[in-house]
């Protein structure tokens, strides 16, 4: 009940507009050839930035799921990530954590934003699951 009610705040003071740039993002990146491979890491991403209590992130090697994101060429696809989208992204969700982290009401959600800041420096490779 606990994760309901978060996540319904989540969604409503902010994790409907986090969750809809991703997917935009990802639909842009679907458009053209060389964002494919960030496509469905985006989409991902998305699903947990629109409802994240409950959930987690993990390697799809620990899950031994092997695709593209894991290996040396998941490596290199997360430096061009990095390079071209991570950065700002991690920087905006940084800066939301610390203003979260101010109110005591705040520190689920900016603990939340410091995930999802972690996820947007190396999205390839990695996936959503539910917490157990």
């Amino acid at each position: 009940m606990i994760r309901l009610i978060l996540n319904i705040l989540w969604f409503i003071l902010g994790g409907w507009l986090s969750g809809l740039l991703w997917l935009l993002g990802g639909a842009i990146l679907a458009v053209t050839i060389v964002g494919l491979p960030y496509t469905a890491a985006a989409w991902r991403i998305a699903g947990f930035s629109f409802w994240p209590f409950g959930k987690e992130v993990v390697s799809r090697e620990s899950l031994g799921m092997s695709d593209i994101g894991t290996g040396g060429m998941g490596v290199v696809l997360n430096v061009i990530w990095f390079v071209f989208a991570g950065w700002y992204i991690v920087l905006s969700h940084l800066v939301a954590a610390f203003f979260e982290f101010v109110s005591i009401i705040g520190i689920p959600f900016a603990i939340k934003d410091l995930q999802l800041a972690v996820l947007a420096l190396a999205p390839v490779g990695k996936t959503v699951v539910e917490k157990r």
